[in-house]
This record gives structure tokens, C-alpha cells and sequence, in this order.
């Protein structure tokens, strides 16, 4: 059960990573140390749902196991896309407070 809501999180991490990593590959290819941000970026995409949404996925899980309920697909999609969500914004939030 917590395995599809941690596919749907990495995917959908990966779907908002992807066109930052590519767009700062096409704007900071000439600069000398910013050329490898877009490896960071996607690093990023990867890593983030492998420690914070392994543990939120199987908390989740956990929760229907324990209401003795059955997760369909249409909710572990829910589940995930809304914590890769949830970090966007959160993201956002924290940049834009530093302003």
C-alpha cells in the first residue's frame, strides 16, 4: 500500500524537478561553477522522496491499515502527487520569506 503512494511521490517530484533542472541547464551552461546545478536539482528529485516520502507514504499506509481500509489507485495518486505538492509550496513559501 505505501509502495504506490511513494511511486506517485517520486514521479510527480520528478515531473516538477525535470523543467527546473532543464531550464537551469539552458540558462547557466556558460557560467563556470553553475553548470552542474542541474545535477543538483535532479538529485533533489530524487532523494527528497526517498527519505521524506518513504515515511510520509508509509504513514499514510499505516492509517488505512489501522481503519482496516483498502487504498485503490485513484488514492495512492491523490496521496502522492498532493506530497510532492505539499513540498512545492512549502518551497515557495520558505524562498519567498527570505525576500
Amino acid at each position: 500500500m505505501w509502495y504506490g503512494v511513494f511511486l506517485w511521490a517520486a514521479v510527480s517530484s520528478l515531473v516538477f524537478h525535470l523543467p527546473a533542472a532543464l531550464l537551469s541547464l539552458a540558462t547557466l551552461r556558460q557560467h563556470k561553477m553553475a553548470r552542474f546545478m542541474p545535477v543538483a536539482i535532479l538529485l533533489m528529485s530524487i532523494v527528497g522522496p526517498v527519505c521524506g516520502g518513504v515515511l510520509t507514504s508509509a504513514a499514510i499506509a499505516g492509517v488505512y491499515k489501522a481503519a482496516g481500509k483498502r487504498m485503490i489507485s485513484l488514492e495512492a495518486l491523490v496521496f502522492g502527487v498532493g506530497q510532492s505538492f505539499c513540498v512545492l509550496i512549502i518551497s515557495f513559501l520558505r524562498v519567498l520569506a527570505t525576500l
